[in-house]
């Protein structure tokens, strides 16, 4: 069994060398082979360096041992980042059947130092791949946990989609985004969670049968931050190869109108609106007299062709992206315009 943390704390302040050890007395340590002259020779620490030789030496001679396998815990502590120590762990794992709840322990508590290491994250998901849906509930919570420290890692997001697809869990995660998005509407890591969990979980139906009651919730997330370009993405998405739909769901327009008219916060209400108008959508009057308001007296007056307007007015408000709206604006077709 893993020791708790506290003991491999105190474990690692009185660390005996190896070679002080009676276990290892029968090993020949391998060292680092720099060649004779290192161009940038690595100070390392006397206890990685001896922890390392030794290390090599149950490597090499494939030792899948009780004491190699204490051994990798030791390098991992010291490196979490060195792939090959935490591969030949997992060897030794499959070799000894070494309690595999007591390994996921283990990375937990690496996890709280090196919540980004790629190798860790790849070492929990074959463990908890080998015990299967048991783990469901426990990786879940794991990922939970490292999100509530930063809810934008990367790894802990991709192994919560790896662990629900895989292994299940997809009951409860609707809600849990829903709960995130509160406490932090800006979280667009969140609100791709919540799309891969519209568009992926066998329990809601598919994109189409959620799509009415996300758009109404989208749309009040807009309504709330217009500024907030997380929503207006989430938005086109939700009719991710239906175009058509897109254009003709009067609720889209409208909220690009309502936050138009607020004339504050619009550059991605403007963007969705030249994106429905170059895609067919006919604006009617209302549209162009709430564009003729955002302009300013010294832009000049407005092209008559809406599209080329909505360009014009984005060129002055967002001036970091100037460039870009000039291309769309090359793009246009002369017929694009209000009716």
């Amino acid at each position: 069994m893993e020791s708790d943390e506290g003991d491999e704390q105190q474990q690692e302040a009185e660390r005996l060398p190896l070679s002080q050890r009676p276990e290892w007395s029968d090993v020949t340590p391998i060292p680092q082979d720099d060649g004779p002259n290192p161009v940038v020779p690595i100070a390392y620490k006397p206890e990685f360096s001896e922890t390392m030789s030794y290390f090599r030496a149950v490597y090499y001679s494939d030792e899948r041992s009780s004491r190699s396998f204490q051994l990798t815990k030791e390098a991992i502590c010291l490196n979490p980042g060195n792939y090959t120590v935490w591969h030949f762990r997992r060897q030794i794992i499959e070799t000894l059947h070494t309690d595999l709840q007591d390994e996921l322990a283990f990375v937990g508590r690496i996890a709280k130092s090196n919540s980004k290491n790629y190798q860790l994250w790849h070492h929990r998901r074959w463990v908890a791949e080998k015990l299967g849906t048991g783990a469901v509930n426990k990786e879940l919570q794991f990922t939970k946990k490292m999100l509530s420290l930063d809810a934008k890692n990367y790894h802990a997001w991709s192994h919560r989609q790896w662990v629900l697809q895989a292994l299940g869990g997809w009951e409860d995660e609707l809600d849990y985004c829903q709960i995130l998005l509160g406490e932090d509407i800006f979280n667009n890591s969140a609100w791709n969670q919540r799309y891969f969990v519209v568009t992926r979980s066998p329990l809601l139906g598919g994109l189409i049968a959620m799509r009415d009651s996300e758009v109404n919730f989208t749309i009040e997330a807009i309504l709330g931050n217009p500024e907030n370009e997380s929503p207006w993405r989430y938005l086109r998405g939700l009719y991710k190869d239906d175009t058509e739909s897109w254009i003709n769901d009067p609720r889209i327009s409208s909220v690009c109108l309502k936050v138009l008219s607020t004339k504050s916060n619009y550059v991605f209400a403007l963007s969705t609106l030249l994106d429905l108008i170059c895609h067919g959508f006919r604006p009617s009057e209302e549209f162009r007299e709430a564009i003729n308001a955002l302009n300013t007296p010294d832009s000049g007056p407005l092209d008559s062709d809406l599209g080329r307007a909505i360009c014009r007015v984005l060129e002055c408000v967002d001036p970091l992206r100037c460039n870009y709206w000039l291309w769309r604006k090359s793009k246009l077709p002369l017929t694009v315009s209000s009716q």
